[in-house]
């Protein structure tokens, strides 16, 4: 009990370190995950049943290659995917609650606080529209496009940290709802634009955690 209290305090640590950095600077050190992966290595002998916690550390790193998959298809960046695997490592499916948990849970937890941000855009626009705001002025888009756009983003005066999704062409303005790599994305500079808000995935890992940690699977949980 008091080894799992250990990885569970380091894994905090972790995501903290982790999202302080990515919220100030938009990026995080390699330094952090070769660091507590190397000490989730070194707990291991220290472990009262060596092989059962080997099994539930491979079992846990099933979700490494989802990981690397989802990094290099750019829905979240290089560090999101390292945080899950040395978390895989450093804290295997580890819950304070009863519920059933899963190498995933993590993730979909975080895939499901990720929809959060489209709950308030599309209220702040649907505030602005019931205000008599014309949001879409200059746009000649068909309704279903607009309805995308307000979910995913909104239009920013002075944008910052957001990921433009609004083109030129020639004297119409055109949204762009194509998904924007992770890793290569540039923010927006340009004032009164449309953007998608670029929060930092590494928010919802460790909220996906935090869930994980006190409460359990939001997914099971609602399936069963």
């Amino acid at each position: 009990m008091e080894l799992e209290v250990i990885r569970i305090t380091l894994a905090a640590s972790m995501l903290g370190i982790a999202c302080v950095s990515d919220i100030k600077k938009r990026e995080i050190s390699d330094v952090i995950w070769i660091v507590f992966g190397a000490i989730a290595t070194i707990l291991i002998p220290f472990s009262q049943d060596m092989t059962n916690d080997l099994i539930k550390i491979g079992i846990a790193l099933i979700i490494a290659p989802i990981a690397i998959i989802i990094w290099r298809f750019g829905l979240f960046g290089g560090a999101d995917a390292f945080a899950l695997i040395v978390l895989a490592g450093l804290a295997p499916s580890v819950t304070l609650s009863d519920d059933t948990i899963t190498p995933f849970t993590t993730l979909t937890n975080a895939v499901i606080l990720s929809t959060v941000p489209m709950i308030v855009n599309l209220s702040r626009n649907a505030i602005l529209l019931a205000k008599g705001q014309d949001i879409f002025q200059g746009f000649n888009e068909t309704k279903s496009k607009r309805m995308l756009a307000m979910l995913i983003g909104y239009r920013a005066k002075n944008p910052r940290f957001g990921f433009s999704i609004e083109q030129h062409q020639g004297n119409n303005k055109k949204l762009s709802l194509a998904l924007q790599h992770a890793e290569y994305a540039e923010f927006c500079n340009t004032e009164d634009t449309w953007i998608t808000p670029g929060i930092p995935y590494m928010i919802f890992i460790a909220a996906g955690f935090a869930i994980q940690l006190f409460y359990g699977d939001i997914l099971f949980r609602f399936w069963t």
